[in-house]
């Protein structure tokens, strides 16, 4: 199956056209097809919207004008990969003719290339000539990333156990000015953050950021299309940047990145090899102090450190930063429930929603501060986050005619409402709200319990609350049970209450305290 180009991709398009890149350098620089790249831009220039306009656009929208077209049928392409393999084994055989070997293709593959395209794609795959190719990096146009194969460590205070790290490197490869960081791991958040650092530290964004094929930046490793995650793009969105995995198998790629880990392993790890560090905040304090050293030597053959190199050429390249920081954006699935509130697991907390949405189900943006709630890609509610466990956070708006009185619930707007059926029913009311953890639980059960007047009138239910606050037991349950059992009418018992004397009645032959002295 042929994959397609999500919104977020014709966004990074459109990010790289503004920048000023040729429609052939931005499917290189994405690793899609030109022709494809070319499909888009006409489309672009025929729509009614500037880039700018269109880069402002949210996703459904874009989807909306711009349908998916088709890149790299990879399942096709792999399989002519595979088959010049064999090819080209055969090249140095006497006889040995394309058309042979073309026909026996055609006949066993399932979607066969036309014989122009099987010649094409064979002298892309085997040039004629073949070496490493040398890569010329433009100033402001990359930050290569990766991390250092070897580990440093932090000592546990307590244990005394040594507790591994990693090493983030950053890189500019125009000037290799070069940005070092320790981190807990290679996690998508660390990843992030440590990406984020680097940034701050340049004071400017590259038109593109290029990273290794790690995890916590593809979810799809390919050759061909790699597949980023949801939110490293978001983040590369934010600053105004792409996202270029290096080529599966193509070490001249990362070869500026991949010297700079061993330049690192000289001049900072050796430095820090009889240190002790007790935690990342001073292990970073003292690989900052030496990254400045490393940045300031001067390169043997330029008469220039890298430090100069950046200030000099490179910094003035670099886009401006955004006004705020990236915040890491996670995702959960939630349906909206009968409330018209969506229900986030994280804080185990309650969001609400327009009340029309009830039962469908919705995907939940969330970040340290914020919670976005998208139904089919369009966010339909937005809300501060509230770090507080079992809240339920509200916007009236979105609430239906019969759920606004919802908001109004509070211990006085209860107590008011019972007032109505009876002194006792006020006091069962204030009981129960006394003994809920939490106030919402205690206003359902006090809803329930006033709503019984409906079935037994407000006598039945006053009185029923007295025997239930004799007993200790001023529970909806409880006093819902003395009402169908009829309790509230046992005269005996009640009118023994309300007189306080005693259900023993007196007799003769009943003996009291005196006749056992």
């Amino acid at each position: 199956m042929a994959n397609t180009l999500d919104p977020m991709d014709l966004k990074q398009i459109i990010t790289l056209k503004l920048d000023g890149f040729s429609n052939r350098k931005i499917g290189a620089t994405l690793g899609i097809s030109r022709n494809t790249v070319n499909s888009y831009m006409k489309l672009f220039k025929a729509s009614d919207y500037s880039f700018k306009e269109l880069l402002s656009f949210d996703n459904v929208r874009l989807d909306a004008l711009f349908p998916s077209l088709t890149t790299i049928d990879n399942e096709r392409h792999d399989e002519l990969m595979l088959y010049f393999e064999g090819v080209n084994k055969a090249r140095n055989h006497p006889g040995f003719t394309f058309l042979y070997h073309y026909q026996e293709y055609a006949q066993h593959a399932s979607q066969p290339y036309s014989y122009t395209q099987f010649m094409e794609h064979y002298r892309r795959k085997y040039a004629k000539v073949k070496g490493s190719m040398k890569l010329e990096h433009e100033a402001g146009n990359e930050m290569y990333i990766d991390y250092t194969g070897k580990k440093l460590h932090i000592v546990d205070k307590d244990t005394g156990e040594l507790i591994p790290v990693e090493v983030f490197i950053a890189i500019l490869p125009n000037s290799q000015y070069t940005y070092v960081e320790a981190s807990q791991s290679q996690k998508r958040e660390d990843l992030i953050t440590s990406c984020g650092n680097a940034l701050h530290f340049y004071g400017g964004v590259p038109k593109a950021i290029v990273s290794d094929n790690l995890k916590s930046a593809v979810t799809r490793a390919s050759k061909y299309e790699p597949e980023i995650n949801r939110s490293f793009k978001d983040f590369a969105r934010h600053y105004n940047c792409v996202i270029n995995p290096t080529r599966s198998y193509a070490p001249q790629d990362k070869a500026l990145v991949e010297n700079a880990v061993h330049l690192v392993y000289q001049r900072i790890y050796y430095p820090l090899r009889e240190m002790t560090f007790f935690s990342l905040k001073d292990l970073n304090r003292e690989i900052k102090r030496l990254l400045v050293t490393y940045n300031n030597l001067l390169f043997q053959r330029k008469e220039a450190s890298r430090r100069e190199l950046f200030q000099s050429i490179e910094r003035e390249y670099l886009k401006p930063l955004p006004t705020s920081a990236y915040e890491i954006k996670d995702y959960k699935r939630a349906k909206v429930q009968k409330m018209g509130y969506v229900y986030f697991s994280p804080d185990k907390s309650y969001y609400s929603v327009p009340y029309r949405y009830i039962g469908k189900k919705t995907l939940i943006h969330y970040t340290k501060s914020v919670v976005e709630v998208y139904y089919n890609h369009v966010r339909i509610a937005l809300h501060q986050r509230n770090p507080v466990k079992g809240t339920y956070t509200t916007n009236t708006e979105h609430l239906s005619s019969t759920h606004k009185g919802y908001t109004s619930w509070s211990p006085e707007y209860f107590k008011n409402k019972a007032a109505a059926h009876g002194a006792n029913v006020v006091s069962c009311v204030e009981k129960i709200l006394a003994d809920s953890d939490y106030p919402e639980t205690g206003y359902k059960r006090v809803m329930g319990l006033i709503m019984l007047h409906k079935s037994y009138s407000s006598q039945r239910l006053d009185n029923a609350c007295k025997r239930a606050l004799q007993a200790d037991a001023a529970s909806y349950k409880r006093i819902k049970k003395i009402l169908e059992n009829n309790l509230d009418q046992s005269s005996l018992f009640y009118q023994d209450l309300e007189e306080d004397k005693t259900h023993i009645p007196s007799h003769q032959n009943i003996r009291g305290a005196a006749a056992y002295k």
